[in-house]
């Protein structure tokens, strides 16, 4: 009911039909945009696509480049490598469960995935090139032309018909049934004793599901905890969308589902590992004129930091792992 009640609301879909995507356990059916259902085909078409370098100028960087399978589809950067080795600022995050995320990108300047798929392609660290010459290119091939005219119904395909494929394969690209997921479902041999501490940690002391909470452990929020504020040019984060000074410093509070594979952490990719992540938090994130007061000293013993990096080991899971590079492209 909540899916269906989310598509009414928000000009959303949810998938119906005999080829629907199928969830893992955990997770709340997935929903559309109304103007860019759900096909089989499309998800074929935009995974292509994801893959593909030849949306870069110099036909080397494709959306994969930054969003690997083998780091759960972030890049184990600290910061993003683009066109000709060039570096962002920020730290890619995962693909995963972004078909239950709001705004995109770190300071959400993005509202949907459809317009956070072209920000790359014309991204001059990135991928460098325009969004004219990237669909000539792709016009040039006439395997995408058909391919294209197959799913939309057009041969003069527009940058809008790429972003609405790359944005319906991502939407796939899940993680549920984790040990997490099976505890909660029943299954009390899930997860170790380390974990249901450390999990007890998480809806408790620590307050940690404040945050990042529901099916996909995140508010969907922007906070500040102060990471990076005290460098001399601090990035000023969801500032720079809104100008609103109470957005200073504050970020996107990311999913924790695959966390454990998709280090470094944080916006610019300064934490290392989960237990530097853990030990930041521990002393109250970083002193800052806009630090959220939801970020506070938690004084944990060393066997309650190691109970909740155990926790969050247990939210790795499965429904993404079938998301890899086609065999062969167009």
């Amino acid at each position: 009911m909540r899916g269906i009640a989310i598509a009414v609301l928000t000009g959303f879909a949810v998938a119906a039909g005999a080829d629907e995507p199928k969830v893992p356990l955990g997770l709340l059916p997935l929903i559309f945009p109304a103007d860019n259902p759900y096909t089989a085909e499309k998800v074929e078409l935009g995974r292509a696509l994801f893959y593909d370098t030849r949306l870069s100028v110099d036909s080397k960087v494709s959306c994969a480049n930054c969003h690997l399978p083998k780091f759960a589809f972030g890049d184990g950067l600290m910061v993003s490598e683009g066109f000709q080795g060039m570096t962002g600022r920020r730290n890619a995050p995962t693909v995963i469960n972004r078909a239950y995320s709001l705004a995109q990108f770190w300071d959400g300047r993005a509202a949907t995935l459809e317009e956070q798929v072209k920000g790359p392609i014309e991204n001059p660290v990135e991928m460098n090139h325009s969004h004219d010459g990237a669909i000539q290119r792709l016009r040039a091939v006439p395997g995408y032309v058909a391919w294209f005219e197959k799913v939309f119904g057009t041969r003069e395909f527009t940058i809008d018909h790429v972003a609405k494929a790359v944005a319906t394969f991502e939407r796939t690209i899940l993680s549920g049934n984790s040990a997490y997921d099976r505890y909660k479902a029943g299954d009390l041999k899930a997860m170790t004793s380390s974990q249901v501490r450390g999990m007890k940690l998480f809806f408790g002391k620590a307050k940690c599901d404040e945050c990042h909470e529901g099916i996909n452990f995140t508010s969907n929020g922007f906070h500040n905890l102060g990471v990076g504020t005290d460098k001399k040019e601090p990035d000023e984060g969801r500032f720079e969308v809104t100008k609103d000074p109470k957005d200073w410093g504050a970020f996107k509070t990311p999913t924790l589902r695959e966390i454990a594979r998709t280090a470094p952490y944080m916006h610019d990719g300064s934490q290392k590992t989960l237990e530097e992540v853990v030990e930041f938090y521990d002393r109250g994130g970083t002193p800052n004129k806009n630090k959220d007061p939801k970020i506070f000293p938690l004084r944990l013993s060393p066997r309650e930091k190691k109970d909740l990096v155990e926790f969050l080991k247990a939210l790795n899971g499965e429904g993404w792992q079938h998301a890899s590079a086609p065999d062969t492209l167009p």
